[in-house]
């Protein structure tokens, strides 16, 4: 069984897909991961990574590739990225939601503890990052819809979609993983 992941920018996918993988004891695929270090080997951030993939797909193909590949050779997995359930159809797709506001208070407050995530320039607030991560859905939204003719954040594209924004990760971890476990325990049925 494949797991993938995705959902709005400070919803939890990060983190909620590194619990899962521990929990199951899984290896965890992080393709946001990829693209953030395929961004600083360019001496960009991500936005600005972003920003050059609306007129150069191979930024977002050398990944979505990976994806597609690992889909074919690995089984037992838990991915995260915002094209995962597309080019691995056969996972289990589950989709984590957040209101703007909120995701962007995560990530400012993420930011603060460890700025290794190569996010945008000039964060200075989580009004800054909020402005950040919109820009950044609108990216996604044109380069997946120009390259794949999808829609990232529709959730009818999922299986499972969860709301965060009032939960505690812990919350979330247990809403999750229930739905999981419910799929695992029907494949040995």
């Amino acid at each position: 069984m494949i797991i993938s992941l995705s959902g709005a920018p400070g919803s939890g996918k990060s983190t909620i897909a590194q619990r899962l993988a521990d929990k199951l004891g899984w290896p965890r695929y992080y393709i946001g991961g990829l693209r953030r270090e395929a961004a600083k080997k360019r001496g960009l951030s991500l936005a600005e990574y972003n920003t050059l993939g609306e007129n150069d797909i191979n930024t977002d193909k050398e990944v979505d590739e990976y994806q597609r590949e690992l889909g074919k050779k690995e089984d037992n997995f838990v991915i995260e990225g915002r094209t995962s359930w597309h080019f691995i159809p056969h996972s289990l797709k589950i989709y984590l939601d957040v209101a703007p506001e909120e995701g962007a208070k995560r990530i400012f407050g993420s930011l603060q503890h460890q700025n290794n995530r190569n996010e945008d320039e000039h964060l200075a607030t989580w009004q800054d990052v909020l402005a950040s991560t919109s820009k950044r859905i609108a990216s996604d939204k044109r380069r997946y819809r120009q390259y794949y003719n999808i829609e990232v954040y529709d959730k009818k594209n999922y299986d499972f979609c969860l709301d965060t924004t009032d939960l505690t990760a812990d919350q979330v971890f247990f809403e999750v993983f229930k739905w999981v476990q419910e799929r695992l325990d029907n494949t040995k049925n």
